[in-house]
């Protein structure tokens, strides 16, 4: 039987491989391999895969990396992998540099989005060569959106075969679980307040999400509209790209502004089902989950034109798309949402609709087995 790794640079991003676990048991040894973290040892327990924690940092550290690529070549050499899958950066330039160094025959990295297009200077140039790199020590190589893989080409980081697998993303949305269940509706009564519009944000509460933009639109919007609330659903990230101080002060001083914590489940999807409009406005994207969630639930997006997200909502049919990092678009477009109901309401008459048609956790999920099968008949 055919082994396959399947490696993030963390343990919670391997929640976007669960879905895809049961399928890939019945054919394949499967393994994980992240930092060591709560969500692999739960995935490991609950579908019987191995579990391999090899400690890996985010952000770039010359030596503790290399500790962790000795680490991910010994693991390689001990398992004879016939796949390796990697997904996010750092997890992508090690394991893609290691499963070359020992011959794994099929080394397979999908980019869920790029750095480099956002950063400056020689930060921009190190995440370039690596991703450069990475390509380089790969065999295939999957851009997770027609957006990523036009950066790709169009920066010169590959001249090798690119494809995008389906429609995009990596995991699909369980359109069954993000729906208006009758549990879903009785949780959003309670989050639900009389005669107000909600917006929501889903995600990590950090700059480069365009929480900080975000705020200072709601703040502005707050002069003219009483009955509305801005929900932010997520957690606060210090160490690595913390909200501005004036961010922090509007959310604080401002009542209309509530940080709710992360959330998950039911309590999540309840969340959407509570809300107007979701309001997504990152700077850079590779394929966001959470503006598929939102349309799952009937939802019109406001995001921003960014990969990914432009590929999702299209503008005036699903949603409305604003350039990024504009503060003043950005809030027109959401007094537009409060405004004008009946676009409004035609949004979200299609928002689901697309969202099932292109982007159900199953029809992604066929689209990567069938690429397993592809490349492994090619390898043999």
């Amino acid at each position: 039987m055919f082994k396959i790794i399947r490696a993030c640079t963390v343990s919670d991003s391997l929640c976007f491989v669960e879905g895809i676990l049961p399928s890939l048991t019945k054919s394949y040894q499967v393994a994980l391999l992240s930092s060591p973290g709560k969500t692999m040892d739960e995935l490991g327990a609950e579908y019987g895969v191995d579990t391999i924690a090899i400690p890996m940092e985010r952000h770039i550290a010359p030596f503790k990396d290399l500790r962790s690529l000795f680490g991910i070549i010994r693991v390689f050499k001990k398992e004879k992998p016939t796949i390796v899958h990697s997904m996010t950066p750092k997890a992508g330039l090690l394991c893609m540099v290691a499963a070359w160094l020992t011959r794994v025959p099929v080394r397979i990295h999908t980019f869920t989005g790029l750095v480099f297009p956002t950063s400056s200077g020689l930060k921009r140039r190190i995440l370039m060569f690596t991703d450069r790199l990475t390509c380089a020590c790969a065999t295939h190589i999957i851009p997770e959106g027609e957006g990523v893989k036009n950066d790709l080409i169009r920066f010169k980081i590959t001249k090798k075969p690119l494809e995008v697998l389906g429609y995009g993303n990596i995991a699909g949305v369980d359109v069954e679980r993000f729906s208006t269940r009758p549990e879903v509706v009785k949780l959003a009564s309670e989050i639900k307040e009389p005669n107000t519009f909600i917006f929501l944000y889903v995600g990590r509460i950090v700059g480069d999400k365009g929480i900080n933009e975000l705020c200072l639109a709601f703040a502005e919007l707050c002069s003219t509209f009483n009955n509305i609330r801005l929900l932010l659903v997520g957690a606060y990230e210090e160490a690595l790209d913390p909200v501005s101080a004036q961010t922090k002060d509007l959310i604080n001083h401002n009542t209309a502004i509530k940080v709710v914590g992360p959330k998950s489940g039911d309590e999540l999807v309840a969340y959407y089902a509570a809300s107007d409009c979701f309001v997504f406005p990152s700077y850079r994207e590779g394929f966001p989950n959470t503006v598929l969630e939102a349309g799952a639930m009937g939802l019109p997006s406001i995001v921003t034109d960014i990969n990914g997200s432009r590929e999702i909502i299209q503008d005036g049919y699903n949603g409305l798309v604003t350039p990024s990092k504009d503060v003043d678009e950005l809030r027109k477009a959401m007094e537009r949402m409060i405004v004008d109901e009946p676009l409004r309401v035609k949004m979200a008459g299609v928002a689901r609709s697309r969202i099932v048609e292109r982007y159900d956790k199953s029809f992604v999920q066929k689209c990567q087995l069938a690429f397993y099968e592809k490349v492994l008949q090619e390898c043999q």
